[in-house]
């Protein structure tokens, strides 16, 4: 696996919400903040192309 995705997968993201760190807990959430932006642009595209 590569560095920079095993750093920035969900899982990891959702365990470095309880760091100490203001930095890491930042980034953490930016990363679930991506992921979620991520899914409901597929979940409208995908109700989108179902209605028509």
């Amino acid at each position: 696996m590569h560095k920079d995705l095993e750093k920035n997968d969900l899982s990891s993201a959702y365990r470095r919400l309880k760091s100490p760190s203001i930095k890491t807990r930042n980034r953490a959430k930016k990363i679930i903040q991506e992921y979620k932006k991520i899914c409901r642009i597929r979940f409208w595209n995908r109700r989108e192309s179902e209605n028509q």
